[in-house]
């Protein structure tokens, strides 16, 4: 143990702790371990308290990384050491900048290893450290081992570049510190490159967006790491220290890096407390965390948006702007590193821009000045060359500095609005200048309803982006229809959307069609208004304008029929195509609707659902074909579906005509509606076929659409007795298979007839796989032996994310007039074994049930029931309504509470 003379003070004070007591304390002690985790473990407490009391951060990160150093001090005099070994921070706490769990990185820099001595008192160091409870990161290594290891590993050289002197010989890393200039190793314009190809593979990794729903506050785009990917290379070009010695050199334009400190200090403030939360180097930010961090935070509901909606609205709205910096910083260290020895090739556009080197600049200063409307130009000739590479460094700090002359004159003035009407005709890239313009902070400005949307997240599962990002990413897919680069994916809108005389209106309903989110009220109207005026503004006729308007009232309005109304049934179709009026307004609605549906969340758009959109624009336009005065007969499509159906029989002669007639007769018209002569023809020779009539007969096989297999097909033919959807959701629940529509049929003879429409849990068909098929029948008779002692039902554990959107479950419920059937609605959240206990419900109010229609939207279920009393009519009592629905809502929140 060293004397009170060969413990020297640390003699740098940190706020809060007694160092003269610590250093007393150690010196009186043979067990100096308590002393260390006692002050560890204290200082900790102080700067986390002072964080929840609304401290800045920037003064935590400091202090706790000067706190480690003073610990440090302590524990490395703790042992003997000679001249020639040097205790080094590097990264992050060689920066001086240490968060609640991050590592504390330290290099152990020797002139040799061959010493016995620091061998053994390394060792003895790094034991007491992790006794301490400190994470430490450490490497140990020779003078030459580190010179050798950041020559190769680029991550290595920007390690060492920030790495400062805690203890030891300063003479080691001043020769290390001379070993690693450009002079040396990795000149300017390699390091550069290096870390610009690091980000844009990290960038990669994450979608290239800053919108991710659990965004990685360190690595995602506009994170921390973009923040410090300017430092490395601007540091190591400068030869400084930190960024602030730049300021006032031309480096920063005004404001910029206000921008940057001001963005990393709200980054650091939700990192420590990620940290803080997670007990752990938690770097993502979870929905687990969002709500906690935005209450921690101070952030309050109000009529508009949830809190966590508000602090996600400026996490986003940060990041967006520090991307946009760090690529007009980037740029501008790119021309004074790589393209600072290259002569300028200057291309003329006209008076106002050129190009130089690939990118386009202004002719001189002063043009965002003397016309304003250049700064919607520039996009626009963007747009038409697709060979310019970007827009130069000053002429986008140009147009930072000139946003402001985006008012209402400048959006009122019909040469802007021409501008913008010819960016949306241009024929290059572009959706990349959409993107650009919200970066850059012109397209918010333009549009100011735009501007509201920016970084505006929903609370949900279902809507995987802002808004803002969904909206862009609405026109990207519609351009990807209109190259036919996924034809085989998107058939039919590939085919629609080059037979669309005005793309213009179709892009302004991709604009508009969720602009009227986060205003209150409903967004589709909201929206239209919107849409309405935008186009009067940019002299669209009348009639467009009202047609732009009219598709974004509507733009819901195709996805929810299809997915939520029986599309076997002629006067849905009829009601469909009276709505849509022709075969133009049917033609847009489903190109809008489709790029609607795969820009919300990509597991959204399945074939099932791709099959039911099909269907029901196909139908629609055969039923426009045939005129609206001319509906289809019922009685006509059953006929000629059993016409149909008989003539393949006959054909296969594995049943008599008469047996199948016969058969057909104990069968309601809503199966010949519903079902294709094709199924029947395959229902009728199994259940002519089978012998064991009496047991339940159950056959599975994939739906094919244009040879692409859709969906996978069950069909149960079963006595009455046996409930069978209630067997079947609980069977399939348990076999982690995913319902996703039901037909219902029962017939005269004492049988049930079910067709369920399933896909497996990475939404696949598995009809031809036999394991899964045979598990499913045999799994589907033991459960029927079951039904009538059922327990619990089938627990699964509820995946995480689904956790942290709970909302209380809504029905509704009516009775159709035009069948003798009552329709019930269920609007939950989603989570394991939820129709198994919608099922139950029903076997308990004797309830039973036609048609399903099942729809999962991210955390959510929206269901549609078709169901009857025993007696096959609708519900007419509204007490048992009001008690159906009061059970409906009572067990499912109290199962989500219990998952």
């Amino acid at each position: 143990m060293p004397s009170y003379q060969e413990l020297p003070l640390f003699r740098k004070p940190v706020f809060g702790f007694d160092e003269r007591s610590f250093r007393s304390a150690l010196l009186s002690t043979k067990v100096v371990i308590t002393c260390f985790k006692d002050a560890y473990v204290a200082i900790n407490h102080q700067l986390d308290m002072r964080f929840r009391e609304g401290e800045g951060v920037r003064n935590l990160i400091y202090e706790r990384a000067r706190m480690i150093d003073c610990l440090l001090h302590y524990a490395w005099h703790q042992f003997s050491w000679q001249e020639d070994i040097a205790l080094i921070a590097v990264g992050g706490y060689g920066r001086g900048e240490l968060h609640p769990k991050s590592d504390i990185d330290i290099l152990i820099l020797m002139e040799e290893h061959h010493n016995e001595h620091h061998v053994k008192n390394i060792r003895g160091l790094l034991t007491l450290l992790w006794d301490i409870g400190l994470d430490i990161g450490h490497s140990v290594r020779t003078l030459a081992e580190c010179i050798n290891l950041a020559t190769q590993d680029i991550t290595v050289a920007t390690n060492l570049i920030e790495s400062r002197i805690l203890q030891g010989s300063e003479h080691l890393l001043n020769t290390l510190e001379i070993a690693i200039t450009p002079d040396n190793m990795w000149a300017n314009d390699e390091f550069f490159l290096a870390k610009v190809n690091e980000q844009r593979l990290r960038h990669k990794k994450y979608n290239n967006t800053e919108y991710n729903l659990e965004p990685n506050v360190k690595n995602a785009p506009g994170g921390l790491r973009d923040i410090q990917t300017i430092q490395w290379v601007a540091k190591r070009f400068f030869h400084i220290r930190t960024l602030q010695e730049l300021n006032g050199t031309g480096f920063f334009a005004d404001k910029e890096l206000a921008i940057l400190t001001d963005g990393e200090e709200f980054l650091w403030r939700v990192r420590y407390g990620l940290h803080l939360l997670a007990k752990r180097p938690e770097e993502r930010l979870l929905f687990d965390y969002q709500k906690e961090l935005a209450e921690l935070f101070g952030y309050k509901d109000n009529e508009e948006s949830l809190a966590i909606e508000q602090f996600m609205h400026q996490y986003y709205r940060i990041v967006l702007s520090l991307r946009a910096l760090n690529d007009v910083l980037l740029q501008f260290l790119d021309e004074a590193t790589l393209k600072r020895s290259l002569s300028n090739n200057i291309t003329p556009i006209n008076s106002r821009f050129q190009i130089c080197n690939n990118y386009i600049e202004i002719t001189n200063p002063n043009i965002f000045k003397e016309t304003p409307s250049a700064l919607l130009e520039i996009f626009v000739l963007l747009a038409r060359n697709h060979k310019i590479m970007g827009i130069r460094a000053w002429t986008i700090r140009l147009m930072h500095e000139h946003r402001y002359l985006i008012d209402k004159a400048f959006r009122k003035n019909p040469d802007n609005n021409r501008l913008f009407i010819e960016l949306l005709n241009a024929p290059y890239r572009l959706v990349t200048q959409l993107k650009r313009m919200v970066r850059y902070g012109i397209l918010g400005r333009y549009l100011p309803e735009f501007g509201h949307i920016i970084g505006q997240m929903q609370h949900d599962l279902f809507h995987r982006y802002t808004v803002d990002a969904h909206t862009l990413n609405v026109i990207r897919f519609m351009r990807i229809f209109l190259s036919k680069k996924d034809i085989n994916r998107f058939p039919i809108a590939s085919q629609i959307i080059t037979q669309l005389p005005n793309l213009k209106l179709l892009y302004t309903a991709g604009l508009y069609h969720d602009i009227g989110k986060g205003r209150g009220g409903d967004h589709s109207i909201l929206g239209a208004e919107d849409a309405f005026t935008f186009c009067q503004q940019h002299q669209f006729t009348n009639r467009e304008a009202k047609f732009a308007a009219w598709l974004v009232k509507n733009h819901l309005l195709m996805s929810s029929v299809s997915q939520k109304q029986d599309l076997s049934d002629p006067e849905v179709i009829h009601e469909f195509a009276l709505k849509m009026g022709d075969q133009m307004h049917l033609d847009y609605l489903y190109v809008l609707t489709v790029a609607d549906m795969n820009a919300t969340n990509p597991d959204i758009w399945n074939s099932w659902r791709a099959s039911l959109l099909r269907e029901l624009y196909l139908q629609t336009k055969r039923a426009l074909n045939r005129g609206l005065e001319h509906p289809v007969d019922k009685q006509e499509l059953i006929n000629d579906t059993q016409q149909t159906a008989m003539e393949q029989l006959l054909k296969n002669k594995k049943v008599s005509e008469q047996a199948a007639w016969e058969l057909w007769q104990t069968t309601g018209d809503d199966y010949f509606l519903q079902e294709t002569a094709e199924d029947i023809v395959w229902h009728t020779e199994a259940i002519l076929y089978s012998e064991q009539t009496d047991k339940p007969l159950i056959l599975i096989d994939d739906q094919y659409i244009q040879n692409e297999k859709v969906i996978t097909k069950l069909f149960i033919r079963a006595k009455s007795t046996y409930n069978v959807f209630a067997a079947a959701t609980t069977t399939l629940d348990q076999l982690n298979l995913n319902i996703q529509s039901a037909r219902i049929y029962s017939t005269m003879s004492g049988y049930t007839m079910d067709t369920f429409y399933v896909l497996d849990q990475e939404e696949k068909t598995f009809g031809d796989n036999t394991d899964i098929t045979e598990k499913v029948i045999t799994t589907l008779i033991e459960e029927f032996n079951l039904i009538n002692n059922y327990s619990d039902i089938i627990k699964r554990r509820t995946p995480r994310q689904l956790k942290y959107f709970s909302s209380p479950t809504r029905t509704s419920i009516h009775n159709d007039t035009t069948k003798e059937q009552t329709i019930l609605e269920v609007i939950s959240p989603d989570r394991p074994g939820l129709l198994a206990r919608l099922a139950r419900i029903f076997v308990e109010y004797d309830i039973a049930l036609m048609t399903a229609k099942i729809t999962t939207l991210g955390e959510r279920v929206e269901d549609i029931f078709f169901i009857t009393d025993s007696n096959s009519n609708r519900l007419s009592d509204p007490l048992i309504c009001e008690q159906l629905q009061q059970s409906i809502c009572t067990q499912l929140d109290a199962q989500t509470i219990d998952h």
